[in-house]
Formats: structure tokens, sequence, C-alpha cells
């Protein structure tokens, strides 16, 4: 899951961050309302955190104008205003999917991030196929060969991602922003270390070539 906080308190950007990053969730910052919308036309992000006194542009804006996205990342508004009234037009004036009041308890913003990214989960391919290889994303199982795989939550993303390519490259970069996040160095070991974990899961026949130059892609 990758989620943008747009939070102008910056050591409570961090604080959420951190904690969010612990529950194995790829996380971006913004600082200002132009920035979160500028970074979700950009990236595809499942979930946005956005308070709505944001400075440059209002998370009241932000909400509207993502609103009119073919896809929207699923808006999670935070205000210090906990009113029914302040409640009721964010959800339904603005069109945010949920709505949290500060202060929060840390472990219900987990509980609600999560939610809202079943609620409406973005259109993917359910089952992927690469010669003997499985991957069910519904109920998250990985199979070779009838042998159930136990992946992490980032050797997950990863093969799905080589998955979905099917048997074309995928660039080094594109997995560091795909399945990373802006705080990992481009030149990172993570990704060649989640690679060589996913090699020695996979076994034969299907296998993970690295082509110089290109990026990382299945063969039989």
């Amino acid at each position: 899951m990758r989620v943008l906080i747009a939070e102008d308190h910056r050591v409570l950007a961090r604080t959420i961050a951190t904690g969010l990053r612990r529950q194995t969730m790829a996380v971006d910052i913004a600082s200002t309302g132009a920035e979160a919308e500028q970074m979700s036309l950009l990236t595809d992000y499942d979930v946005l955190i956005l308070d709505r006194d944001l400075p440059v542009m209002s998370g009241d804006e932000v909400c509207r104008r993502l609103r009119e996205l073919h896809d929207p990342p699923r808006i999670l508004m935070l205000t210090a205003a906990g009113e029914l009234t302040d409640r009721t037009y964010g959800l339904t004036t603005l069109g945010a999917d949920d709505y949290l009041a500060k202060p929060f308890d840390f472990a219900e913003l987990v509980a609600r991030v999560r939610a809202l990214s079943r609620r409406a989960p973005k259109p993917l391919s359910t089952l992927l196929r690469f010669g003997d290889l499985t991957m069910d994303g519904t109920r998250r199982l990985v199979s070779v060969a009838d042998r159930q795989l136990e992946l992490t939550p980032k050797e997950f993303a990863v093969l799905r991602l080589l998955l979905l390519a099917a048997g074309a490259p995928v660039p080094h970069d594109e997995l560091v922003r795909r399945v990373w996040d802006e705080n990992l160095d481009p030149r990172t070991s993570a990704v060649r270390t989640t690679i060589s974990r996913l090699r020695g899961k996979l076994g034969h026949p299907v296998q993970i070539l690295a082509d110089r130059g290109e990026g990382y892609r299945l063969c039989e």
C-alpha cells in the first residue's frame, strides 16, 4: 500500500510516516496543498491522508480537485474541527472518503487507512500466471507448481510487478518507485536483496533474470 501524507506540521507528518512504514506501507510526505496535488497526479497513491489546513492550497481545495480525476486516491481528511457539521461537510460536500479529528489515536488511523484501501480497490488482475507460477491477488497467495510460497509484503509487491510485465524487464527505478517510497536511496541494495530472496523461494523452473541496463524479468 502506498500512502501520501499531506500535513504541514512536520513533526506530526514524520511521526505518522514512521508509524505507517512500520506497518509495511510505503509513505511519502507533502507539506503544502499544491505539493500534495502535484504528487497525487504523478504517483498512484492508494490513500491520501489530507490535513484541511494546508498552506498554498487548502486541503478542501485539494480534495475538490482530486475528486475530478478518473481514479483518485481514497482521501482521509484530518482536521482540528471535529464537530458533526465539519464531518458532514468533509464527507458530502468535499467528497472525502473518511474523516478523522485531531488529536487521534494512531491505531485508529492505521485501521481507517487499511479500511480505505480495501473499500474500493483499484482494478488489477486478480489471478496472474507465468508458467508454473500463480499469484492470487485477492487472497494474496503465491504458488509454484502447487508449492505454496510464504512471501513478505515487499516480495509480494515486487513479484506482482514482474508478473504484470509477463516476461518483459521491469526497471530497477520502477521497482523502487512503486514498491518503496521517495525516501529510499535509488542506489540502495534493497531491490537486489528482495530479488535475491525471491529467487531462493521460487526455485525452478521459474527464475528471475537481471538484464544489464534493462531491469529484472521472469523467465522459464
